[in-house]
């Protein structure tokens, strides 16, 4: 295992933004994992786990501790579980499990990133999330520096959350994460762009709804094309707010048409984030200085070519506080920010 000094950061991000790790090291096993926790205890350095660096927004300072890149890789399939090492790209997995006619992820195909990150913030997209399927993550606890195997109830998923990135943020580093999907199942078509892409009474295969999915996603610019400009992103910038039904009858009585809408838990309402910021005035391909809006997703914040953080972060300010001030509502970012 090999300790770098000053590695600049942005090429291991999405956004292409970031400056360097005072030091940085890839564990390519558990036992990796550990060592680099005790160089980093050693010699007193903050410690940051480095994913896919997909939903990662990194400061021009750079981050002044040890990076530790999860770089595992392996799937062990056992019938309908499947074992995924936490450094996996993820999409190559969902295409090792659509390949053998596995269903339950195929609507996840294209999320860039690694399998190590979908528990933490329970991805989703297109009607499915990976908290259906999950049922064990693997976790070094960086408290006891014990590894430890916590069942999917204690995961406390939620809404693009888990104890990851809510109550035990900072404590667990996700080793290997398994899956019990199911052989020979039906494809899942609830989501309206896959309905509107097969068409009424379509019955296509896992294989054809994960080449759509894909398909759906590079025409939004939601697809990690690394000679794309409109890809220098993280994804989908602010997660969908829920809101009281009462809120929502205040904000619908303002409008003539029906806006969009979708149920949340507890009688709540689920609006789309890329209405409310179209309805405050940031539309596809608006610009700010370095940062902008890709011209194909409304929610996609980018990297216009000569970025820095500072730029991706007052154009979040302005969106957050413009959203804030006509409809009420704060707008929550998914991306992580590391400084």
């Amino acid at each position: 295992m090999h300790f770098l000094e000053h590695v600049p950061l942005a090429p291991h991000t999405t956004f292409k933004i970031g400056g360097p790790a005072r030091w940085f090291a890839e564990a390519a096993s558990e036992e990796e994992m550990l060592e680099g926790v005790h160089f980093a205890r050693s010699r007193h350095l903050p410690l940051f786990i480095l994913g896919g660096g997909s939903n990662l927004l990194v400061s021009g300072e750079g981050f002044p501790g040890l990076v530790l890149h999860v770089a595992n890789r392996g799937i062990e399939q056992q019938e309908d579980t499947f074992r995924v090492a936490a450094g996996e790209d993820w999409d190559h997995f969902v295409s090792y499990a659509v390949e053998r006619n596995y269903s339950g992820i195929e609507c996840l195909a294209g999320i860039p990133g690694t399998v190590g990150g979908t528990p933490v913030q329970n991805v989703g997209a297109y009607g499915q999330e990976v908290s259906e399927t999950i049922f064990n993550v693997r976790v070094l606890n960086l408290n006891t520096l014990g590894f430890e195997d916590l069942q999917s109830a204690a995961c406390g998923f939620a809404y693009r959350q888990s104890i990851f990135n809510t109550t035990e943020r900072g404590r667990y580093l996700v080793t290997r994460v398994d899956y019990k999907i199911a052989r020979n199942g039906e494809p899942r078509i609830a989501y309206a762009d896959l309905k509107k892409h097969f068409g009424e009474n379509a019955a296509p295969t896992l294989a054809e709804v994960s080449t759509a999915v894909r398909s759906i996603r590079h025409q939004k610019g939601m697809l990690i094309m690394p000679d794309d400009p409109d890809c220098r992103s993280a994804g989908s910038f602010f997660k969908n707010p829920i809101i009281s039904a009462e809120h929502y009858a205040r904000i619908a009585g303002r409008y003539e048409k029906e806006i969009p809408r979708y149920p949340a838990p507890s009688g709540q309402v689920k609006l789309p984030a890329a209405w409310l910021l179209e309805q405050a005035g940031f539309h596809k391909g608006y610009t700010l200085g370095e940062a902008g809006i890709s011209s194909r997703h409304t929610l996609a914040l980018i990297n216009r070519g000569h970025a820095e953080a500072d730029d991706i972060l007052a154009l979040r300010d302005r969106i957050i506080a413009e959203v804030q001030n006509r409809f009420q509502i704060r707008l929550e970012p998914e991306p992580v920010y590391v400084s």
